[in-house]
């Protein structure tokens, strides 16, 4: 993990806060419980327990795996709806396909990130191929949720393949940690994916006993999860570790520090740091539909009975 990376840190452009920022202190640590998504494959709910009013526009993330398949039991989702936000999909390793009903779909493999935005609705499947159930392998990604204004839940659906190479990287001031920046704007660089809702989503890998301390826009959120490995969050180093998440609380800049040892299997702290604009309107989740009603929720429902949320594909039924 993961596979977009690169030798030598200190040849990309180095961000850090800008002296007098702010750091934000860490107001909780909540472990990430365990369950079981779509056919079966083994999920993380990152974001369970903690107040909708610190994830805001955030709605659930999932780190599916990390799991090693023996042939014949890598498994994914079947056809199902979806309406009123966006789900990103952050592949670390393994391969998964996607196809939904609006005409999107692709595959991505290690470090590639797809982003479908559900807008009015649509069907979609997710799945490992044919030559990876056969073959087995390693499987690891995330799947995040992120909510669509009102204003924006009945758009047409758009789907963006953002392969690993596109990926912006950057490094800290000494070079201790890589920074892959997915979507949203660090110190004036920006990353590949387009957002309707004003968000940041970037994975670092920080180097055993290395920190990192980033610029965060002071009107957004802030959370991190750690994905492998241990550390410390906040100027106070607060412990989490692998299958935890972090909420901060108001400030212009997250410090992110990495234990001297770490865990024989990953050798440095991996983590994903989140920051969003709140949307503050109310949100309302049943299932795969996200509205601002539950006459919404209920619309959307018997949209999708009636069919007119889209029908899967001729080839693959």
């Amino acid at each position: 993990m993961p596979a977009v990376t690169i030798e030598n840190p200190l040849t990309l452009p180095r961000v850090a806060a800008p002296a007098g920022a702010r750091t934000r202190p860490v107001l909780t640590v909540n472990t990430a419980p365990s369950g079981f998504e779509g056919e079966g494959f083994p999920v993380r709910r990152a974001f369970a327990g903690i107040a909708y009013r610190h994830l805001d526009p955030f709605i659930m993330m999932d780190q599916m795996g990390e799991v090693e398949y023996a042939p014949g039991e890598p498994k994914g989702t079947p056809w199902h709806p979806h309406r009123g936000f966006e789900t990103v999909t952050y592949l670390l390793d393994g391969t998964f396909v996607h196809r939904d009903s609006h005409g999107g779909g692709g595959v991505i493999n290690d470090g590639d990130t797809q982003w479908m935005t559900a807008g009015s609705g649509l069907l979609h499947i997710e799945a490992p191929p044919e030559s990876l159930v056969m073959s087995g392998g390693l499987f690891h990604g995330l799947q995040l949720w992120v909510n669509l204004p009102k204003s924006d839940k009945m758009m047409a659906p758009r789907y963006q393949d953002i392969g690993g190479g596109r990926v912006k990287l950057l490094t800290s001031a000494d070079g201790g940690a890589l920074l892959r920046l997915i979507a949203g704007d660090i110190d004036g660089h920006q990353g590949p994916g387009v957002t309707h809702t004003p968000i940041t989503m970037v994975h670092v890998t920080v180097s055993p006993g290395a920190e990192v301390t980033l610029p965060w826009r002071a009107d957004f959120n802030g959370l991190a999860y750690a994905l492998a490995g241990r550390g410390t969050a906040g100027a106070e180093g607060r412990p989490f570790h692998m299958g935890q998440a972090v909420v901060f609380g108001e400030g212009d800049a997250l410090t992110i520090r990495a234990d001297e040892s770490q865990e024989s299997r990953s050798p440095n702290f991996e983590v994903v740091l989140l920051g969003g604009l709140p949307i503050r309107e109310p949100m309302m989740h049943y299932g795969p539909f996200v509205m601002n009603t539950h006459a919404e929720l209920a619309q959307a429902f018997e949209d999708f009975q009636a069919g007119r949320l889209g029908t899967i594909p001729a080839d693959a039924l």
